[in-house]
């Protein structure tokens, strides 16, 4: 999805030249997923983290281009802006214990990019929005001198028209506009992928799209923005405003770039892919030299660069991925979760949004009349609104009507049925079991990442000013997530 390309200064007919390449690439991905045997195999796991860096005061360090180059490491890649990274996680098969394996690799990393960027007096935290973050922290002078984000910053910002609006309404609102779209910058996420076979792909999908809000509400870790109380889960609203490049001085038709969907799948992947390619104004109009279809009638197996590189300027919560490695396969990624409190905490929300997937997969096709896919998308807003609060319309096949009900009296009823499941799919229970302890915990104690934020900034305000409030919270913080300690353990 972060494909890299050379070129910042596109006209009309590189545009339409990427255009007719794109449906090119539809109809071989088409055929692809027409081929007998394509995408089956082992379920693997996969994860990617993005991190902000700070100094010894908590602020933003504008140092990724400088530690990427000490530490020549291929799995870190730079972010938009100059004071956040992302570390991809080495792919494992779900009976290898990939949650454990992908938690030692994850404690690895942070401690190697820690002991660089020790030399600048920074370390890097895992965490939604930085509270500490301020204004002045975001505009052309954060963003990484990247040509793609150059390219995605300059097409966005003609797209709209004019200024980027932000308005968020939570304990506290704020209101500002700004004149790029480095403030997209300031949400970090971890982000998991799941391979599904293409044949279970639709049920598995859309099963995602309906347990993701039950993930939200439990995993919020981004309550503040510019010391401002806002959403349990901010990084949800701001995300969309701060890219939404759809025209200001009208009612627009096209959905947002970022967005929960726009109904349900009924058949398979491929709607979603057309739908990205045909709904969509290209941005980044780079084009590759394959002749994708010709490949594909070959027996190979074409890389589609043209619709991914289309697909990652389209962000979904839940997103298609195509891969061409090993044959070519299909995953699921979910980017909705936030980065931490804690690694443990982070691989919890994966296992649970796993589990309750291939809970809930094999009645989906049942529960979806009973749930308008508009119902679905207000639950997702309104668990990253009120988090653990949150009231949702829930489905059920034994009763006659849909109901609302608290996320944890959902969570509770569903928790006991998930360890199963994720047996059934190969996921080792020594690997899984005490993740779902830990959200159990998080359950009984009610104390996600935003609540302990919350919690713990009050505290410190009745003594402090808001900044150093902010910054206290914050240096607490780095302490029990540097522990690996699970968020339902921190005093």
């Amino acid at each position: 999805m972060g494909l890299e390309i050379e070129n910042t200064d596109f006209g009309d007919e590189d545009f339409a030249r990427f255009s007719k390449r794109l449906r090119a690439n539809l109809k071989a991905m088409q055929m692809l997923l027409a081929r007998p045997g394509f995408g089956e195999g082992d379920l693997s796991f996969g994860a990617e983290l993005e991190l902000y860096i700070v100094d010894q005061d908590g602020r933003p360090l504008h140092v990724n281009q400088e530690i990427l180059r000490q530490l020549n490491d291929d799995q870190l890649t730079l972010e938009l802006n100059r004071y956040n990274l992302e570390y991809n996680f080495s792919p494992s098969m779900v009976r290898d214990c990939c949650f454990s394996a992908t938690q030692d690799e994850a404690l690895a990393a942070i401690a190697k990019i820690n002991q660089c960027a020790s030399q600048w007096q920074g370390q890097v935290v895992p965490i939604g929005i930085l509270p500490t973050l301020q204004q002045s922290d975001t505009g052309y002078h954060a963003m990484t001198p990247l040509p793609r984000y150059e390219a995605l910053t300059q097409e966005l910002t003609e797209i709209r028209g004019g200024p980027f609006t932000i308005a968020l309404e939570g304990e506290e609102s704020l209101q500002l506009a700004m004149d790029d779209v480095t403030l997209e910058g300031a949400n970090t996420s971890f982000q998991v992928h799941l391979r599904v076979p293409p044949a279970e792909f639709a049920d598995f999908y859309n099963a995602v799209q309906l347990v993701t809000p039950l993930v939200v509400a439990i995993a919020a870790n981004s309550p503040l923005l510019f010391g401002h109380r806002l959403w349990q889960e901010t990084r949800i609203p701001l995300f969309k405003q701060s890219i939404d490049c759809r025209p200001n001085d009208s009612l627009h038709p096209i959905p947002a770039r970022v967005n929960f969907g726009n109904n349900w799948i009924r058949d398979g992947a491929f709607e979603l892919f057309a739908e990205a390619a045909l709904l969509y104004r290209p941005i980044l109009p780079d084009c590759g030299d394959e002749d994708p279809v010709a490949i594909v009638e070959n027996g190979g197996t074409p890389q589609l660069h043209e619709l991914r590189l289309h697909q990652g300027s389209i962000w979904l919560w839940n997103r298609p991925v195509y891969d061409p490695a090993g044959g070519g396969h299909l995953r699921i990624e979910l980017r909705s979760f936030p980065a931490g409190p804690s690694v443990t905490d982070m691989l919890a929300n994966a296992a649970l949004a796993i589990g309750l997937a291939r809970l809930i997969q094999p009645t989906i096709k049942e529960l979806l009349p009973a749930i308008p896919f508009t119902y679905c998308t207000a639950n997702f807003y309104r668990a990253a609104q009120k988090g653990l609060d949150a009231e949702l319309f829930w489905p059920s096949l034994g009763q006659s009507q849909p109901e609302y009900f608290a996320v944890p009296e959902i969570l509770e009823r569903l928790l006991p049925q998930i360890p199963d499941k994720l047996a059934e799919m190969g996921f080792v229970e020594k690997d899984y079991a005490p993740l779902l302890a830990i959200i159990e915990e998080r359950l009984a104690t009610r104390q996600t990442g935003s609540q302990w934020q919350l919690n713990k900034l009050a505290e410190l305000r009745k003594d402090m000013h808001k900044r150093d409030a902010l910054k206290g919270m914050l240096q607490q913080y780095q302490t029990n997530s540097a522990a690996n300690r699970p968020v339902a353990q921190w005093r």
